[in-house]
Order: structure tokens, then C-alpha cells, then sequence
């Protein structure tokens, strides 16, 4: 659990007058304005891959287990894995999902061996990971760089042959327990592809929850959802969004990615920025990163499949001893 103090926050927007289209044109899909509610509680789930899908639940479960279940957030933020994670703790337990990992079948690794815990990234995580470092490195800011990673993944969707979009939304379906949004508020992040825009997605934007997680979800290619296209929520703010929890008392926020962030630091998108500005407009905040001994199971490996029981076992452990520190904060 961090409690670190950080430094002032910049919330990156889009304003009216730079959207091609008006609100009029689409006013049930951008959660927003719906987002701004206060409330008690809200729990963040960032984004991290396949290893940082199971170590949320492993953490949730491991809460779950020693007594805290934190599924009972008044509001809930879900971002690509952790969007994921989310909408999966709407149709089964904590324990449930744990388990279901733990038993998958074991995954066979496609990349090859290296000197990092004999592990080298997935290839084609490596070159996402090359191609998108690039984009950062030419963008003049988070706006410029939203478009741009909007634009590159149009081209290389123009580039295949449309069937993507219907296996994606297939896998991720297959993922989740439930066909139906939670009655309690869970927001979904995505951009849109074409302006850069960022969009929050919730059961009144009058979208799948299956289609919300598959856009917050799509990091490479873009994810159709009527006449719009949307990439991966992490490119909204930073991988966790915390910055949608304004005016909540309290907010626990699970990072996969433990904070870090690929953006310049005066882009103002890191974790460490949002949870001063929560503390500053008087949220009580706490964070958990993976610890220093499952740390390689995150980032370069985040798309390892055969990462995902021991990343869920590192979460489950670490879930279970912070629960007794987190009760008092989050009853």
C-alpha cells in the first residue's frame, strides 16, 4: 500500500468546441457528466494486461477472504484489464473468479527465454510496446498523442481483413460471467479513435457492457461500436483514471502497472498527480502496487498467459495482508 504524497494534478480534456460532432449527436454514449455524482466509496481498477487482470482479482479475492469485500463500492473504474476485472465481478464472487484461474488449464509460453526470471517479452508485445513508445515520443502533449495512437490503430485496422472485430468481442464476451451491467455505478474508459477523445461508458451510455470492456480493452487495433471506433482506455488519462473519482471520501485504487506511466511526467497523466488532486478536494486515498517479488510478471510480460496464476497468487496474498489496514479506512 503506497501512501506517498504526490504533486498537483493536470486533467486532460477535450473541450466542446475541439469535437467534430455535437453532444446533441450522441448524448446517451459519454458517461461524464454522469460520472461527476459524489459518493462514499469508489474503487479503481487500472489496466495491466493479462497478468494485471488476475492480479486484481487475486487482490480483490484475497480482500475478499480476509473478511473486506470492496465489490460494494458505490462506484467502480474499470480501464482496460481492470475494466475487465470489473465487469467479471458483476456475474460471480471474488473466490469465484480466483479460483477459475487458478484451475485454467496451464499456458504454454510463446515467446522465448531470457535473462529476466528466463523471460524475454512476446514478441508482438514488444513491437506494440516499440510502436507506440514512438507516438509518445512525437506527440506535443496527451491530446496530440490520444489522436495519434487513434490514427495508427485505424491504419492497421484498415489494413486487415475486419474479422478482429467480431473474435475480439467474442473473447471478451467469453470472459464474463455476466451479459448484463451491475445495478451499482461502474464506469468503463475508452478514447475515440478518430478525435482522440476520451469517452466514459456506463450502463446508460446504451452500449454492451461487453462492448464498453472490448474498447477499453483494444490497445492495438480499433473496437467498432456503431459508427464510432474506440482504443484502449488507458490512453484516456493514465492506465487507472482516478481522476473520475472526484468527490468520493474514499478511494482504493488497484495498479497494476504500480503508477508508473510512458508519458512525459509534465503531461500531468500519472497516478501520482490524480491521487494528490483526490487528496486535495479531500478524498481519502489509498493505493496498492504489486510488490517488488511479482514485479516482472507486469509490463514487457503483461500478455504472458502462463504469468497469470502466480500474478493472481501474489494478488491473493497481498489482498489477504492488507486487508486488516484497509477495513478501518474503507467500513
Amino acid at each position: 500500500m503506497n501512501t506517498t504524497p504526490f504533486s498537483t494534478l493536470h486533467v486532460i480534456s477535450t473541450t466542446a468546441s475541439d469535437r467534430p460532432r455535437s453532444d446533441q449527436d450522441r448524448p446517451q454514449v459519454d458517461a461524464t457528466r454522469r460520472a461527476r455524482a459524489a459518493g462514499e466509496r469508489a474503487l479503481v481498477l487500472g489496466g495491466g494486461g493479462s497478468t494485471g487482470n488476475a492480479w486484481l482479482i487475486g487482490v480483490i479475492a484475497g480482500l475478499f477472504d480476509a473478511g473486506l469485500d470492496v465489490t460494494e463500492a458505490d462506484l467502480t473504474i474499470g480501464t482496460s484489464a481492470g475494466s475487465t476485472a470489473a465487469a467479471q465481478m458483476a456475474g460471480a464472487t471474488p473466490s469465484e473468479l480466483l479460483a477459475a484461474i487458478l484451475a485454467a488449464a496451464p499456458q504454454q509460453r510463446t515467446g522465448p527465454v531470457g535473462s529476466d526470471r528466463g523471460r524475454v517479452p512476446i514478441r508482438p508485445v514488444a513491437d506494440h510496446m516499440e510502436r507506440t513508445s514512438r507516438i509518445i515520443a512525437a506527440a506535443e502533449g496527451a491530446a496530440d498523442m490520444r489522436r495519434r495512437m487513434g490514427a495508427a490503430a485505424l491504419d492497421m485496422d484498415a489494413a486487415s481483413d475486419g474479422s478482429w472485430q467480431t473474435q475480439w468481442r467474442a473473447t471478451v464476451a467469453a470472459r464474463l460471467p455476466s451479459q448484463h451491467w451491475p445495478e451499482h455505478t461502474l464506469l468503463i474508459t475508452a478514447v475515440d479513435a478518430h478525435t482522440g477523445e476520451p469517452v466514459v461508458f456506463d450502463r446508460h451510455s446504451g452500449v454492451d457492457v461487453a462492448d464498453a470492456v472490448a474498447a477499453s480493452c483494444a490497445s492495438g487495433r480499433p473496437y467498432r461500436i456503431g459508427d464510432s471506433r474506440y482504443i484502449d482506455g488507458g490512453y484516456r488519462s493514465n492506465a487507472e483514471n482516478a481522476d473520475l473519482a472526484a468527490g468520493y471520501g474514499r478511494v482504493l485504487v488497484l495498479s497494476p502497472f504500480g503508477g508508473r506511466t510512458r508519458t512525459p511526467l509534465d503531461w500531468g497523466m500519472h497516478l501520482a498527480t490524480q491521487v494528490d488532486e483526490l487528496r486535495a478536494r479531500g478524498s481519502r486515498v489509498e493505493t496498492i502496487f504489486p510488490d517488488s517479488n511479482s514485479e516482472h510478471m507486469f509490463g514487457a510480460n503483461a500478455m504472458d498467459l502462463s504469468l497469470r496464476p502466480p500474478a493472481a497468487r501474489a494478488g491473493h496474498d497481498q489482498g489477504r495482508a492488507l486487508a486488516g489496514q484497509l477495513t478501518e479506512f474503507w467500513r
